[in-house]
C-alpha cells in the first residue's frame, strides 16, 4: 500500500513510518511542514528506501494537499500532523486551532475529493487523536470509545474538535474514516519537551527535574512502537466509522516514573549524588487532568493487538537509546529547547 502520512516527521509519525516500510513494507509519503517538532533525523532509517518519499507541505494549505493526492494516489492516510504539547497550548492556543482543526478540515477535503474521484476501494482515513479528549477520570474506571468528550486545555479541545470533524466526514460523504484515541506515548525520538525525554537529559546535565503539582497526575503509558503496530492494524482491519482506545495498561504517577527515570541513571550514569535529590516540585499548570488510563479491549478482541512493552522494558530502551543516540537530541537542547518552563499564562 502507498500511505500518505500526514506529521510523518514527528515524534509517533516517525515511528509510524520506520514501522511502515521496514516491517510492514508499504510506501510512505511524508506530509510535514517541519515546525519545531518535526524531525528529519528522525526518518534517517529509511531516509534511502525508495519506499519513502517526502513532502514539505503545510496540511491547511488545501491546494498543496490536494496536489500531493493527484500526484501520489495513496491508498490510504494516517493523519498525525498536529500540535500536541498542552504546555504549549495555554500559551499560544492559536496556533493549535489553526493545525489540529483547520489542517484536520483541509484534509478530510482532500482526501474526500480524492476518495470520489478515483477507484480506491479500500481506502481507509486514519484520524489519530489522544486520551485527553475524554478529560479527567476519578480514582476508578477506564475511557472507552463511549465516554463523552470532555476536554480540559486548548490542546485537548481542538483534537476533541478534529474527531468530530473527521466523524462528521464519514457520515456525510460516506468517507471510509477511523479514529483512533490513544494514552500516553513514550520511547525514542521524542522531542525534549515532553515529561520522559526532558527528565533524563535534565538528569544527564544535573539540572533540576520539575514535577508539576505533587506529582500524583496518572497517565497509561503506551511505548510508541506499540502504538505504531496498533495503527498498522487499524489501517488493514479497522471498521469505517469506528473509534479505537489504545492504550498500554501501564498507569503510573507522575512521580513515580521521574523516580524511576532517576533510578536508571544513578545505575548508569552515576555520579556523587543522587538523581533523586534534583527532584523539584513546580506551581502546577492550569487545568491539568487528575488521571487518564485506556481500555484497549475493542482493539485487542476485534484486531488482536497486544502493547509488546511493559514499562519497565520500555523505559529501560528509551533511557538506554537517549544515553545512546546524544547526536539526535543535542542540536535540539542547543537550538530550539533547552528545558525552559512551559504553559505558563500570558497577561
Amino acid at each position: 500500500m502507498r500511505i500518505l502520512v500526514s506529521g510523518g516527521a514527528g515524534f509517533i509519525g516517525s515511528a509510524v513510518c520506520r514501522h511502515f516500510v521496514l516491517e510492514l513494507g508499504h510506501e510512505v509519503v511524508v506530509v510535514d511542514k517541519l515546525t519545531y517538532a518535526g524531525n528529519l533525523a528522525s526518518l534517517a532509517p529509511i531516509a534511502n528506501n525508495p519506499r519513502y518519499h517526502f513532502e514539505q507541505r503545510d496540511i491547511c494549505d488545501e491546494e498543496a494537499v490536494d496536489a500531493l493526492f493527484a500526484k501520489y494516489r495513496p491508498d490510504g492516510v494516517i493523519h498525525l500532523a498536529a500540535e500536541s504539547h498542552v504546555d504549549r497550548s495555554i500559551s499560544g492556543s492559536d496556533v493549535f486551532v489553526q493545525t489540529n482543526v483547520i489542517g484536520t478540515f483541509a484534509l478530510l477535503e482532500a482526501a474526500r475529493r480524492h476518495f470520489s474521484s478515483q477507484n480506491v476501494p479500500d481506502f481507509r482515513f486514519v484520524h489519530v487523536s489522544t486520551d485527553e479528549v475524554y478529560g479527567s477520570l476519578g480514582e476508578r474506571g477506564l475511557f472507552t470509545e463511549a465516554t463523552p468528550y470532555d476536554p480540559s486545555s486548548p490542546y485537548s479541545a481542538t483534537k476533541a474538535a478534529s474527531d468530530h470533524l473527521a466523524k462528521a466526514w464519514y457520515r456525510t460523504y460516506g468517507l471510509p474514516v477511523i479514529v483512533s484515541n490513544c494514552s500516553n506515548n513514550y520511547g525514542p525520538y521524542h522531542f525534549p519537551e515532553k515529561l520522559i525525554p526532558l527528565m533524563i537529559l535534565n538528569a544527564l546535565d544535573r539540572q533540576p527535574l520539575p514535577v508539576y503539582g505533587t506529582g500524583s497526575n496518572v497517565r497509561d503509558w503506551l511505548h510508541v512502537e506499540d502504538h505504531a503496530r496498533a495503527l498498522g492494524l487499524i489501517l488493514k482491519g479497522g471498521r469505517p466509522g469506528e473509534t479505537y482506545n489504545i492504550g498500554g495498561r501501564n498507569e503510573r504517577q507522575n512521580i513515580d516514573v521521574v523516580r524511576q527515570v532517576c533510578s536508571w541513571m544513578d545505575l548508569l550514569r552515576p555520579t556523587d549524588r543522587s538523581h533523586h535529590e534534583l527532584i523539584q516540585f513546580v506551581p502546577d499548570r492550569p487545568g491539568h487532568d487528575r488521571r487518564y488510563a485506556i481500555d484497549a479491549s475493542k482493539l485487542e478482541n476485534e484486531l488482536g493487538w497486544r502493547a509488546q512493552e511493559t514499562f519497565e522494558s520500555g523505559l529501560a530502551k528509551t533511557v538506554h537509546w537517549y544515553l545512546s543516540n546524544q547526536h539526535w537530541w543535542q542540536p535540539l537542547r542547543e537550538k530550539i529547547y533547552a528545558g525552559e518552563r512551559l504553559g505558563l499564562v500570558r497577561g
